[in-house]
């Protein structure tokens, strides 16, 4: 893949930080955008502006014609059956509280059982929580074993008749792993359960295909895949999104209302309340277009060159005081390296690296029940997309021994050091590692 081509599209990319051109090495947080798409929702606003669906009028017509052109490209994308199964949302999150909440109104009942994984990201944790608490449905996690994948032994042990839905990442956020999502299905729907899945970080990496897989909905984010923010996507197959009540009210997804009465639209328009983010729809359609070109088997190679040359990098220049979380095999794995440097706090890690132009995300990654399992408060990661090459691979390492160096002088092993104190917050958001003691010198860096 001819990648300063690649990069050629992003102007974003262009920018330069505290006199260095910009490494951006956090696409799992969000991906930058391209000129293919930047464009697209620009032409709308100039060319087409106007409210889909309620007007009899030539420009209100273009700007439906735009939308609908929209949703036919993501059910293209990811092999929906028909366009219908296709609904519009703000992101990742917002499609995942929808599913909650309307199957908290359907098909589950007080004792029935959701079962997910200590993996997931908090949009896939809280809205069922917030539904085991109003409902008085009980809320199941599968565990990880110690490469960060899936425990299919337990659930199996966990999976029951009364497990009404089971819904998981494809790809961690945190560990990279890519979860087993047909497997896992085949075996919810012989307890009849449905199936989720949240695929933010899997469907800008891979080719998915919503009949292989499997499952019954499946939510994403635009902005994690070329494409605007504010847009998402919700796919439920047909049948399930038909016996789906409404999320939230008003607009578009009503067909009458009444004083005493009122009767709903037809997935999707059941599920678009308001006026929906018609220039975020079509940035999405120019989004995933542009990804298709690129091509999947590339991109793939692009990303695990780049996963392996790192992880290599960070073993021989760190050995045992760098640990890397998740599968060993790049290919169990999307591009995502989640890492903690001993005696670093990930937040200091992550301000000094910005000061050679370096960006990577600290913190908890909105995934505290996977920190808590790890026992970490905490973890920097560096995330890779198809405009990163290799130079900004060697920048990241190349700046993380010099953070090293600035924070503790020279590499100091495990042993030696006899103390730490954490500063600043409990969370994990806002704190740091102070160093205290050393029980002994050291000549040279290490």
């Amino acid at each position: 893949m001819d990648v300063e081509r690649v990069r050629a599209d992003f102007p974003l990319l262009e920018r330069s930080f505290h006199g260095q051109r910009l490494a951006y090495l956090d696409s799992a947080a969000t991906s930058q955008k391209p000129r293919a798409v930047i464009e697209a929702v620009a032409e709308f606003y100039a060319e087409r502006n106007a409210n889909v669906h309620r007007g009899v009028y030539a420009l209100s017509e273009e700007a439906t014609e735009a939308y609908e052109r929209a949703r036919e490209r993501v059910a293209r994308f990811v092999h929906a059956s028909d366009p219908s199964e296709i609904v519009f949302v703000r992101g990742t999150t917002e499609a995942l509280n929808l599913a909650a909440t309307s199957l908290g109104r359907s098909i589950l009942e007080k004792g029935d059982t959701v079962l997910t994984t200590v993996m997931e990201h908090h949009s896939n944790i809280v809205p069922w929580q917030l539904l085991r608490d109003y409902a008085g449905t009980r809320l199941d996690f599968v565990d990880i074993d110690e490469e960060g994948r899936l425990r299919m032994d337990q659930y199996d042990q966990l999976l029951s008749p009364r497990t009404r839905v089971v819904t998981l990442t494809h790809a961690s956020n945190v560990l990279g792993t890519v979860n087993p999502v047909k497997e896992v299905a085949e075996r919810a729907h012989a307890q009849k359960a449905v199936v989720i899945v949240d695929a933010a970080q899997s469907v800008p990496h891979q080719p998915i295909d919503v009949q292989r897989l499997g499952c019954d909905l499946l939510a994403f984010s635009g902005h994690k895949t070329l494409g605007p923010t504010g847009i998402g996507v919700l796919w439920g197959r047909k049948d399930l999104l038909a016996k789906m009540p409404p999320y939230m009210g008003g607009g578009e997804m009503i067909r009458e209302v009444h004083t005493d009465r009122v009767s709903f639209a037809d997935p999707p328009a059941r599920f678009e309340a308001g006026t929906p983010n018609v220039a975020g729809a079509i940035g999405l359609g120019a989004a995933l277009e542009y990804l298709e070109k690129v091509g999947w088997e590339q991109l793939a190679n692009h990303e695990r060159y780049l996963t392996d040359r790192c992880r290599r990098a960070l073993d021989d220049t760190f050995g045992e005081r760098l640990h890397v979380f998740g599968p060993l095999a790049s290919e169990r794995r999307e591009a995502i390296l989640s890492f903690q440097l001993a005696h670093l706090h990930p937040h200091d890690i992550a301000s000094l690296l910005d000061e050679a132009g370096v960006a990577i995300r600290s913190g908890h990654h909105c995934a505290q029940p996977l920190m808590e399992r790890l026992k970490v408060a905490a973890l920097s990661r560096a995330s890779f997309y198809l405009y990163n090459t290799a130079e900004e691979v060697d920048r990241l390492v190349a700046a993380l021994v010099r953070a090293e160096r600035k924070m503790l002088g020279q590499p100091v092993p495990v042993a030696s050091l006899r103390t730490l104190r954490l500063v600043g917050g409990r969370d994990g958001r806002h704190c740091g590692f102070k160093y205290l003691e050393v029980m002994e010198s050291f000549e040279g860096s290490g």
